[in-house]
């Protein structure tokens, strides 16, 4: 079976192992192929249980499995220089989204990989003297993966050649997928709660798992099988199975379990805890902070260390390189030289640094997200920490040598000045110019500012707010731009702490009984008086400290309802990654995702049009992909059958 046991264990997966003795990171060593023996010696486990590590990266910053999960969701759609892979998950139709759809094969191809190199590791650490919380780390990522395919194709393979859910030596060509019961009560929950009884509260190296972690994963699967138990809006599945658990319980009994599992992991944190502030989460020097829990390393220091080149981009795995698809081509703003702009040059230039970085424009916030999602832009920290709203002059770093620009209404810009703002709410007197114009992009004019500005509702598929969260960082640029146009050297958060409170919170609006102190509201407020703390305004790029957590608790709701807890969400993990599963889950994609409004792909447009998606029941899975029925030894029938329906 292609990808998932035709080749001799992980053919081509890069692999790393421990480096002798005690250390505090993971110490790497590439490796073209693992031979069926490897595994039984104590450094082969050691050097299985690393590659699980490191092949994050395959997916934590590959652009094309991040435009997968928030292209075509209430987050964002496809912007003006977006390919095929980014027009066909709008789902407006822009092309059709089959079995060839490049971003359906991603998690695919990397996860069965893993699988089998933490099955290698299970059924040999004992043998060679690992210990069972080793052991717990390579359940983990099986159960891990095994989630993440659950939840994207339904039912999958837990027999890759050599019998459910074991080490495979055996290429073969056929396979069988399970129900997607059989995944959860075989693979998911059995290694999630080994890994919750044999892991360590902290880490045994920087970024290792430990049993906070598998708590808040087995209580998000709990919750995850909850709702695919009680299936609210009648969403098919596949392989088709009854809507019954193996082990006799019922959807209430599960989100019960995702509830009390979550408060576990917020009494239990071990060595994380919530940053003060949600600027603090996401600001690039405090990387790898107590709130993160599971990330896809980078780093400057080492190309051999960061997995990819430290001065260009590849465009592909290893590279975090997901944050380019949000940045739009800033590089286009012209200031003059003069009040009258006879002579212009570029004022923002390309730089490695958190609101700029490089530009790709493959996909944009719609307005709704500028409007609604983020509507208290005021009092609620997380816009301001999660956009960049304002571009600031940088012209003297790339060789121009003026000390003074003129930018809007002819008026002098000095370097770290605002160029171009986007405004927090909609400014009817802006006056645009008619396409370009002078700056460039169609930006407008107030009367006294010399910045040029963009309303909320003027934002189009080639300008819009690019992403700070998630933007560049490095600390060799020597004064200069740096390296903007290499893949991040940031790590890709994966998972984080706060993420407790949201699950528990969504468990007891789905029925689950409460413990004092931790109903719904009161967790779900845990988070929004933490978004009224301001320490820092990055749009006005200045300290600032005020406290609105007063008044984001109180127009919290009594009882609030699943999606309110979802818009909650999307301000907290706006672009992280992970609205694809939040809406797929809870089914409301069709309804939360099913209209937007953005103006045109032309600098210059500023009206919004309204766009319909067609989010069809069958899209809540996808297609397993084309590769891996090529590869198989199927007649036509036996294809058909193990393709997710209306696939074919």
């Amino acid at each position: 079976m292609k990808r998932i046991s035709i080749k001799n264990i992980l053919a081509s997966l890069a692999v790393v192992v421990f480096a002798a003795g005690c250390q505090d990171v993971l110490e790497e060593q590439p490796r073209d192929f693992y031979e069926p023996g490897f595994f039984q010696t104590e450094r082969g486990v050691q050097g299985g249980l690393t590659a699980l590590y490191a092949n994050l990266r395959s997916l934590y910053g590959q652009a094309y499995y991040y435009n997968g999960l928030i292209t075509g969701t209430d987050e964002a759609t496809y912007a003006q220089s977006a390919d095929g892979n980014f027009l066909v998950a709008d789902l407006t139709g822009q092309g059709e989204l089959n079995s060839t759809w490049y971003p359906a094969a991603i998690l695919w191809d990397v996860a069965f990989g893993n699988i089998n190199t933490a099955s290698g590791i299970i059924e040999n650490a004992q043998e060679v003297g690992i210990s069972d919380a080793l052991i717990a780390e390579a359940r983990f990522f099986r159960a891990f993966d095994y989630f993440n395919l659950v939840q994207t194709y339904g039912g999958v393979p837990l027999d890759l050649g050599s019998g459910p859910l074991t080490f495979n030596t055996n290429p073969v060509r056929v396979s069988t997928r399970n129900t997607v019961p059989e995944v959860y009560t075989q693979a998911v929950f059995p290694d999630l709660l080994q890994a919750v009884e044999d892991l360590p509260d902290a880490p045994r190296v920087t970024g290792a798992v430990t049993k906070p972690l598998a708590r808040l994963m087995l209580a998000k699967a709990y919750l995850t099988y909850g709702w695919w138990l009680q299936n609210p809006n009648n969403i098919p599945t596949y392989p088709e199975t009854s809507r019954t658990d193996p082990n006799g319980h019922d959807a209430a009994w599960y989100f019960q379990e995702a509830y009390d599992m979550a408060i576990s992991g917020i009494e239990n944190p071990g060595i994380f805890s919530l940053q003060p502030t949600f600027y603090d989460v996401h600001y690039a020097p405090n990387d790898r902070n107590s709130e993160i829990m599971l990330y896809a390393d980078h780093t400057e220091e080492s190309e051999f260390y960061n997995g990819g080149s430290l001065t260009y981009g590849s465009g592909g795995a290893p590279d975090n390189f997901a944050v380019w698809m949000m940045t739009w081509n800033y590089t286009v703003i012209r200031s003059g030289l003069d009040p009258d702009f006879t002579n212009t040059v570029s004022s923002v230039q390309r730089e490695a640094a958190q609101p700029l970085g490089r530009p790709w424009t493959r996909m944009a916030p719609t307005v709704e997200v500028l409007t609604e999602t983020f509507e208290n832009k005021d009092q609620d920290s997380r816009y301001d920490g999660t956009f960049t709203s304002v571009y600031r002059g940088n012209w003297q770093k790339g060789g121009v040598p003026e000390e003074v620009l003129y930018n809007a209404n002819g008026l002098p810009v000095t370097p770290g000045d605002a160029i171009l703002s986007f405004l927090d709410e909609p400014e009817p007197s802006i006056d645009y110019p008619d396409g370009a114009g002078l700056n460039g992009i169609g930006a407008g004019t107030l009367p006294g500012r010399s910045d040029f500005v963009i309303g909320p509702l003027g934002v189009s598929r080639v300008v819009y707010p690019g992403l700070w969260k998630l933007g560049t960082y490095r600390t060799d640029n020597n004064g200069g731009l740096g390296q903007p146009n290499a893949g991040s050297t940031r790590p890709f958060n994966i998972v984080k702490f706060s993420e407790f409170y949201f699950v528990a919170a969504e468990a007891a609006i789905k029925g689950a009984t409460t413990q004092s102190g931790y109903s719904a509201r009161e967790l779900l407020n845990v988070i929004r008086a933490r978004a009224g703390m301001w320490r820092y305004d990055n749009g006005a790029d200045s300290t600032y400290n005020a406290d609105f957590s007063e008044e984001l608790v109180a127009a919290t709701p009594e009882n609030p309802d699943i999606y309110f807890l979802l818009m909650e969400r999307s301000r907290e993990y706006y672009a992280e990654g992970i609205r694809w599963y939040d809406l797929v889950r809870t089914q409301t994609w069709e309804e939360l995702a099913g209209e937007y409004s953005i103006a045109g792909r032309n600098y210059g447009d500023h009206t919004a049009e309204t766009f319909q998606r067609n989010i069809e029941p069958y899209l809540y899975l996808r297609p397993i992909p084309q590769g891996q029925l090529d590869g198989m030894e199927f007649d036509e029938e036996m294809t058909d059958a193990y393709q997710n329906p209306r696939y074919n």
